[in-house]
């Protein structure tokens, strides 16, 4: 099977922003899950270079338009790397290659009489750098821009796209999912229902120079549709290339709905004069607003991606995107709903999963992959619910439903956390009779990890090789590279060496919208060394006092003594995030009753050195007697809640 994806060529009269980082991600995720499919892929982006609108913006940056056109191409080649987009080829419309095709193609339609040279009058819009009928103004404006066309006359080439409407009807009914969204394609058609104008395709040189001279009329420069859509088929090679005849059957362009009107009409028909097939499919998705209001250069809410991998990360920006969008539907981006996405998401429910999973191979069996005895009903279930995940994730992101495919894998990433509280296998770890069921849970815990590994991967696929590496695996190994090779639930080899890692998702801590940051832990000035922390009484305080107090509940994962003292425990918690916390509880709990428990932590405390060890928060107990004895008593949770959710 082959794919071909592709972007729209960005046009270089602005910096990239979030719109242009969506538009790629989403390009980038397919492409890497059609590879994850087993396809041969190609994935195209690039830039767009001619038209007034780039003559103006160098006029206004007071340098020539090819040096204007290199600066700003050039920002978006080097913002794809930053976000881990791999894309085959990138394509510039001053390319030598591409202005000779363009000829080429402008010199045949006109020789077979599809392109005339007319005079006309129309409502010309220099921000849509096209003519506007009287029908798609809104209040004498331009819908897209807000401002009134101009009234313009002059003598121009046209093509006549008003042949080729009837078979593009034709075409678009017969097969439906030419244009998705289905609301899109109704709009199509709702739009063909009238009669289809001429398309004028030149502009004279008197008015713009630059741009792509007609090859039968020196005097005008091509219009910048007939220019840009070209590139589809430069790209990979017209007419005669390899690439071609491999890739083209199969092209899927992804646009903005903004740039409906130009893929899905002006497109289909000019590949018809040229003789050339359509192409499969145009998918179409909404506008990004920042705090639900349209970004907009002029009100200065305008999101850079750069910026946004810096504040969030590459992982977080990307499943964002692609997990709060409805493919089709406008969305929102604001601070809060990133970190809120995050936080729930990545830190507490994907990350919390992958630390305890590996934490408990690592304490029990010494970070080597258990052999699995015979499964229960409850292991039987896990390995369905595994199988069930991996075909509506499928299903969905081939059907450019990101959102959904997501939250198939983070329902089953649900299951996984209550696999392991419904099992406990701290409990199943004090009895030797268990140790073959602790085996089980243990390894089905990590085939849970490596089929999360190997869906995430054209999502995120960063964290993708860190979970790989987890689990003692390479990023390119079919376990966790191939849906075919690696979908089959229980590929894990006993004995296997996992590797340790750091935590996956640091939780971030929201502020103001743009202003978040990575929780991070600070050098911080060190009290003097005591046998456990202090804890007195205190006077009546106000609320805001307690607000200030951080209460979180968090799950005891690992205990040890600390050598030389009698009081202290050195305990490593998840809340979500893993930490240490010294607490002065040895001589009322043994270290073995405590894994698993889950106890509420103060966890905004200064950190301290106690007894050699950094200890990054306080344990809550309570003081009573016991025949005649003081005890402390943990503060425990009755219900298992997700570890770091806050105590009100």
């Amino acid at each position: 099977m082959t794919t071909y994806i592709t972007t729209p060529i960005y046009y270089v009269n602005a910096q990239p922003h979030l719109g242009h980082a969506y538009t790629t991600i989403v390009a980038d995720t397919y492409s890497r899950f059609k590879r994850l499919c087993g396809d041969t892929v190609r994935f195209q982006t690039g830039t767009d270079e001619h038209g007034d609108k780039i003559v103006k913006a160098a006029e206004n940056a007071d340098i020539p338009p090819r040096e204007y056109v290199d600066r700003i191409s050039a920002q978006f080649r080097e913002t794809w790397p930053l976000l881990q987009v791999e894309a085959d080829h990138f394509i510039r419309t001053t390319d030598a290659a591409h202005i000779a095709v363009v000829r080429a193609i402008l010199q045949k339609v006109y020789d077979r009489g599809d392109i005339y040279f007319d005079e006309y009058s129309g409502l010309y819009c220099r921000g849509c750098e096209r003519y506007l009928m009287e029908k798609e103004l809104v209040d004498g404006n331009c819908p897209d821009h807000q401002t009134p066309p101009q009234e313009i006359a002059e003598q121009n080439y046209f093509f006549r796209m008003s042949r080729y409407q009837q078979p593009l009807l034709e075409h678009i009914r017969n097969n439906p999912e030419f244009i998705t969204p289905e609301r899109y394609r109704n709009e199509v058609l709702a739009f063909l229902s009238e009669p289809l104008t001429d398309l004028c395709i030149s502009r004279p040189k008197s008015r713009l120079t630059w741009g792509i001279e007609l090859p039968f009329d020196d005097k005008f420069v091509t219009y910048v549709w007939f220019d840009a859509l070209i590139n589809y088929l430069t790209g990979i090679g017209y007419p005669d290339g390899p690439d071609f005849e491999k890739f083209w059957s199969v092209a899927e362009h992804l646009i903005a709905k903004d740039i409906l009107k130009p893929h899905a009409i002006y497109w289909p028909t000019m590949l018809m004069a040229m003789g050339v097939p359509l192409y499969k499919k145009l998918h179409v998705h909404g506008y990004w607003n920042v705090d639900d209001t349209k970004m907009s250069k002029s009100i200065g809410n305008v999101v850079r991606p750069k910026e946004l991998v810096e504040t969030y990360g590459v992982d977080t920006l990307r499943y964002f995107t692609l997990r709060e969008m409805s493919f089709g539907l406008d969305s929102s981006f604001s601070s809060d709903a990133i970190v809120v996405r995050h936080n729930a998401d990545l830190a507490n429910d994907l990350g919390n999963l992958f630390s305890r999973a590996i934490t408990m191979v690592w304490k029990y069996r010494e970070g080597r992959i258990p052999a699995p005895s015979f499964p229960s009903e409850d292991d039987q279930s896990l390995r369905d619910a595994a199988q069930a995940m991996l075909r509506d994730y499928r299903q969905a992101m081939a059907d450019f439903r990101f959102h959904l495919g997501l939250q198939a894998v983070w329902e089953f990433v649900g299951l996984a956390n209550k696999y392991i509280v419904g099992n406990a296998p701290w409990a199943l770890a004090k009895d030797v009779e268990k140790s073959a069921r602790l085996d089980t849970v243990l390894y089905n815990l990590l085939e849970c990890l490596r089929l999360l590994t190997l869906t995430l991967q054209p999502v995120m696929p960063g964290a993708a090789v860190r979970m790989a590496a987890g689990l003692g695996l390479v990023a390119a190994d079919p376990l966790v590279a191939s849906l075919e090779k690696g979908g089959v639930w229980g590929l894990l080899v006993p004995g296997g060496q996992l590797m340790a890692i750091t935590t996956l998702f640091p939780r971030l801590e929201g502020k103001t919208t743009g202003e978040p940051v990575a929780k991070t832990e600070r050098d911080q000035p060190q009290p003097k060394k005591q046998d456990a922390p202090v804890m007195t009484e205190v006077d009546l305080v106000d609320f805001q006092f307690f607000q200030k107090l951080d209460l979180r509940v968090a799950e005891i994962i690992a205990v040890e003594p600390i050598k030389n003292s009698k009081k202290l425990l050195k305990v490593t918690v998840l809340a979500p995030e893993e930490r240490t916390i010294v607490a002065g509880i040895a001589e009322h709990y043994q270290p073995e009753e405590l894994i698993g428990s889950q106890v509420v932590i103060v966890a905004n405390l200064k950190p301290a050195k106690l007894m050699g060890v950094n200890s990054h928060g306080m344990v809550l107990a309570a003081k009573t007697l016991i025949d005649g004895k003081e005890k402390l008593v943990l503060s425990k949770v009755r219900e298992t809640v997700a570890p770091g959710s806050k105590v009100a």
